[in-house]
């Protein structure tokens, strides 16, 4: 399902750290497949996957996402071994005001990948950006639409500065980090875990189309 040739093929820009995007790693009937089998999310934030319910195409979906292929492509784009590290799977469905805040990524994560699942995107908010600093979103090395079927991937660190500008509605992705270890990817799903329950709790009154 997805084009491991087009990942393989992709430039990778190492300044201000090494990233990578590439449009169109899956075909419109494969987008749409997976469009519609997508968990039903109704909130925002990051969702574990195994807290989730999906249809046949996102499973496939997952399933070439774990695939050691996809981890060794992504690893010698990024100059890091990612075929030996566990992998942590998280969902997003919405996306609030108060997403898309400059960070970096905790240390737990060694590499980042964001598939988009959206239309195509409009809207001059929630486009991921690749930043020279902290406090620098206007000045960015590149800019990202979540276009569906692009995928954006970084090799985390200390400077590995993104983010994005605010958007309220619907924004789909599948994140997927290779994990230092198996007790740091433990850490990190009890993490999300216990957000997603504290999630099911809050009111949300957004609806989307």
């Amino acid at each position: 399902m997805i084009d491991l040739d087009a990942i393989n093929k992709a430039d990778v820009t190492h300044v201000p750290f090494d990233f990578f995007a590439v449009s169109d790693v899956l075909k419109n009937d494969d987008l749409e497949a997976v469009r519609d089998a997508f968990p039903d999310i109704e909130k925002p934030g990051v969702f574990p996957l195994a807290s989730l319910e999906y249809g046949e195409a996102f499973s496939r979906l997952i399933d070439d996402i774990r695939s050691p292929e996809l981890a060794r492509i992504v690893g010698d784009k990024l100059g890091v071994d990612l075929t030996r590290l566990p992998m942590m799977i998280t969902v997003r469905g919405h996306a609030q005001a108060k997403d898309g805040r400059v960070h970096t990524d905790t240390k737990d994560k060694v590499a980042t990948c964001l598939l988009y699942l959206n239309d195509k995107w409009d809207n001059s908010g929630g486009r991921l950006r690749m930043l020279f600093g902290p406090d620098e979103i206007e000045n960015h090395a590149a800019e990202i639409p979540p276009n569906g079927g692009t995928l954006a991937a970084f090799k985390v660190g200390k400077n590995s500065w993104h983010g994005h500008k605010p958007y309220v509605g619907q924004r789909r992705y599948v994140m997927f980090n290779w994990i230092r270890s198996k007790g740091a990817l433990k850490r990190q799903i009890g993490r999300h875990k216990l957000s997603a329950k504290i999630k099911k709790l809050i009111p949300f009154f957004y609806r989307g189309k």
